[in-house]
């Protein structure tokens, strides 16, 4: 990367060299080794007590993964307590994302990441921050953290709402096939094996192929084709390798949100579609190396990626709006190599009678997008060209981060990060083609105080932010109607607040409760479908989360969260509501089962409610109820099960919004109207696996 990061250095270089020489200097005043704690995660039953820095951190097992129903591959992230995910579109596309009353549209402001692989895509062509996360197979996943509000230094970017990253399984435990099958020509194939190749490493495979039509009048046709393979070394002593190949390719046709006048009217039916030849085409093929050292009480770890995506996506929002005869359908392109990684640095040490733990760490990243662009087509032929650009974004963090343990029932924690960004955009129209750069620093404290009673307290405050659409730091003509237009601010800040309690008040029960708030200073986003800049305003969210796991024994565990949310613009008046924010989610779900075999199912229920579709608050979403069930059989190594998806066979709808469209003969002015994705009808699928 060709930018200097002398702010960035600035800012947090004196912390770096005050926590290395804090380090040297007393080290070697402690007599005793201290070795850095391992935890093994199973599931939400891990009491993470004297462990996490903040309420709302957490880890998930692969063994709760297992147990649950899923529709779609993105649900994978509804184990955060209040995450919601739905779909807008055809299931090849990444899914909506919902969380602390963000829409995150498909993941601006929520940060995902793959053994430490980002998976938001920045300056995407559909949308900042897009996060495909249907490359994952579930069952090569070994453990799901994560956490929310910007209060860990080493995430950045997309994490104001939350953050949540992907450990992949190291090796399986016996190999294994899997078939499903099910309604709506669904199918599913998908196995793996794992290879021990000496003591200390071992070499895993997982190849899975799928296919769905989906209950829409025009098939969904989606195809989708997922394969890793993994070689692990570790000598049990905290040194380690791991090499990681991914191969994802997906198509399909899509059944975008429809005006709720064409099914009153009879127009279609609530599965139909209005234009049938929307959908896209996915690939995504990327290789990560983590190798890490321990030396006494130091940990040394770095972590390289690199990976090529493709998107073509053909979508029809307002049908002939813009055009009555050709019809208003548009092919977003997107075309990248992405590489990057990150180096840190673990120790722990002994000062005056108390243990320290310091951090410091590089991370770095460049998106070479040779090709992202907005053009007009019609049934997938284009037809002239909106925006076309290359770019090149470049970006370096740096950041360090101590915690000390004042008394046996106080550890303090006080970090910074550092970033900085350079947006490089060549645009087919020059004027809109220029180099921009940012620098930004964010710092985090936190304070955590007990145990006492099995019982911990959490305060937290960090400044966090997000990165906006290099087009949009640039540009300067509006592409759709040659206006010109204010560029944005390239980095975004964000400020949060949290304070929780966690504890674990009976054997087998874990519970948090956590009150937080944030602060954006704007929400200027490029929108992908426009090929143009969004002014929305300063943004204010907080609300409560209460979190609960119990596991009653070794065959029953139950579940069940409440997130309340209050979202709204700053100084906007009467119309300060912010579409598509979610104010109260509920999930719950139970468990049951021996893992020696015998009858098991699961029961999970996940419940949203109302929330508004326009700014002034005149048009609402109504609220939603889902129920999922499984029944099951497990004897030495077969398992059998059957999946009930929306077992109360709800008309719900997956999200709506609030628009002017136009049908054929309808005024040329259009008419506003609810357009929704209504939700899938009941479903039942079935699997068998065969373990060895």
């Amino acid at each position: 990367m060709n930018f200097r990061l002398q702010s960035v250095v600035g800012v947090v270089l004196p912390a770096l060299l005050a926590a290395h020489g804090f380090s040297s200097g007393f080290a070697a005043e402690s007599e005793r080794e201290v070795t850095l704690a391992e935890v093994v995660v199973r599931g939400r039953a891990t009491d993470l007590t004297g462990v996490a820095g903040a309420a709302s951190e957490g880890s998930v097992g692969h063994l709760e993964l297992e147990a649950r129903p899923f529709l779609r591959r993105g649900e994978l992230l509804e184990v955060v307590p209040g995450v919601v995910i739905t779909q807008h579109s055809g299931g090849g596309k990444a899914n909506q994302y919902f969380l602390r009353g963000f829409n995150l549209d498909h993941g601006t402001d929520f940060s995902v990441a793959v053994e430490g692989m980002p998976v938001n895509l920045r300056t995407h062509a559909h949308g900042q921050g897009y996060a495909d996360l249907n490359f994952i197979v579930p069952e090569l996943v070994q453990r799901v953290d994560y956490g929310k509000g910007p209060f860990t230094v080493e995430v950045g970017d997309f994490s104001a709402a939350g953050y949540t990253e992907f450990q992949l399984t190291d090796r399986l435990a016996a190999p294994f096939v899997k078939v499903e099958a099910g309604e709506n020509g669904y199918a599913r194939f998908v196995a793996g094996t794992t290879v021990d190749s000496g003591r200390e490493a071992a070499a895993t495979v997982g190849l899975e192929t799928m296919r769905d039509d989906g209950p829409w009048e025009n098939p969904d046709r989606l195809r989708r084709t997922s394969g890793m393979a993994r070689w692990v070394w570790a000598d049990g002593k905290g040194n380690r390798i791991a090499l990681t190949a991914l191969g994802f390719r997906s198509e399909w046709r899509a059944t975008d949100q429809v005006p709720q006048r064409a099914i009153e009217e009879g127009r279609i039916g609530r599965f139909g579609s209005l234009d049938t030849s929307n959908g896209g085409d996915t690939e995504r093929f990327s290789v990560t190396g983590d190798w890490s050292r321990r030396e006494g009480d130091t940990v040394t770890r770095a972590r390289l990626y690199a990976f090529r995506y493709r998107l073509d996506l053909y979508s029809n929002f307002t049908l002939f709006l813009d055009d009555p005869v050709s019809g208003d359908q548009f092919n977003q392109r997107d075309r990248r190599w992405v590489w990057g990684g990150d180096v840190d640095r673990t120790w722990k040490h002994q000062a005056q009678g108390r243990d320290w733990t310091t951090s410091v760490g590089v991370q770095v990243r460049e998106d070479h997008i040779e090709e992202v662009g907005l053009y007009r087509t019609e049934r997938r032929q284009r037809r002239d060209t909106v925006r076309q650009d290359a770019v090149v974004e470049g970006s370096a963090g740096v950041y360090a981060r101590t915690q000390v343990r004042v008394s046996p029932s106080m550890r303090w924690q006080a970090g910074v990060r550092g970033d900085a960004y350079r947006f490089d955009v060549d645009s087919v129209d020059s004027r809109n083609s220029g180099v921009r750069t940012a620098t930004l620093a964010s710092p985090k404290v936190g304070v955590v105080l007990g145990p006492w009673a099995k019982t911990e307290w959490y305060a937290n405050a960090g400044l966090g932010f997000h990165s906006n659409d290099a087009r949009g730091t640039t540009i300067r003509i509006s592409p759709a109607t040659g206006e010109p237009v204010d560029r944005v601010d390239p980095l975004v800040r964000s400020r949060g607040v949290e304070v929780g309690v966690r504890g674990s008040w009976l054997p087998g029960w874990v519970s948090t409760i956590s009150a937080w708030h944030l602060d954006l200073d704007s929400e200027l986003v490029f929108v992908g479908d426009a090929g143009d800049t969004e002014v929305t305003g300063a943004t204010r969210r907080f609300g409560v989360e209460w979190a609960n796991y119990y596991k009653l024994n070794e065959w029953l565990s139950v579940d069940a969260d409440l997130s309340l949310t209050r979202a709204r613009y700053r100084d906007a008046g009467a119309e300060d509501r912010i579409a598509n924010s979610i104010a109260t989610v509920v999930t719950a779900g139970a468990v049951v089962g021996r893992a020696q075999g015998g009858l098991f199912g699961a029961l999970r229920l996940r419940y949203f409610g109302e929330q508004p579709l326009i700014e002034e608050d005149r048009v609402r979403q109504p609220s939603s109820i889902t129920l999922n069930g499984r029944i099951g059989w497990r004897r030495s190594h077969w398992e059998v099960a059957l999946d009930v998806l929306n077992l109360l066979d709800r008309d719900n709808a997956d999200i709506a919004y609030f628009y002017a469209s136009r049908l054929p003969g309808e005024p040329e002015e259009g008419v506003e109207d609810v357009h929704l994705h209504p939700a899938e009808p009941r479903t039942l699928r079935c699997s068998v696996s065969r373990r060895f």
